[in-house]
């Protein structure tokens, strides 16, 4: 079948899921609700170049951002908080932000974008769920890796239901393909 038929299947069949584990099997624990997280890291499987290596950095860098993220919001309501307002979050964003770039040089933690991501989900457990920031690190990174696979798994089934001379699922992944 074309690829874009096979990956569309694909994708809708695991999203049913990856959301009924989130509302179903993991009601009750931690990870309850953060299907969200393990959508954006799906998505950034295939925005990290797919197969094995956009998985491997979506798991690494993303758990990298939300530790990076989880220090963050330890700071702004710590060390950070006398100065006040805005100031304390404001400050506390700068310096992760810093850190995540300064972090790129390191090979594995060269995608910056997933380490920004991985910053970004660890606050939704903390706000909406009103976790502990130490609470919400292990949820967090387990829903990056639950979603990891799940690009993962997407990209090799669009793959084999695609036909022979037909675009893979990652070229067909790519928004820049045409």
């Amino acid at each position: 079948m074309p690829a874009l038929i096979a990956l569309t299947i694909s994708v809708g069949v695991l999203a049913l899921i990856d959301t009924w584990l989130y509302f179903g099997p993991l009601a009750s624990t931690a990870l309850a609700g953060l299907v969200w997280i393990s959508f954006v890291a799906w998505g950034c499987h295939f925005h990290s170049g797919g197969g094995t290596r956009g998985s491997l950095a979506t798991v690494v860098c993303m758990t990298w951002g939300a530790i990076v993220g989880m220090v963050a919001v330890m700071l702004a309501g710590g060390v950070l908080a006398p100065l006040g307002g805005a100031w304390g979050p404001a400050v506390a964003v700068c310096l992760g932000a810093s850190v995540i770039v300064l972090s790129s040089a390191i090979k594995a933690l060269e995608t910056i974008p997933a380490s920004v991501y991985g910053f970004a989900m660890v606050a939704g457990p903390i706000l909406m769920a009103k976790m502990t920031p130490e609470q919400a690190i292990i949820p967090t990174v387990a829903s990056i890796v639950i979603g990891a696979a799940f690009g993962y798994v997407s990209e090799m089934l669009a793959n084999a239901l695609t036909k022979k001379g037909q675009p893979s699922a990652e070229a067909t992944a790519d928004p820049g393909h045409v």
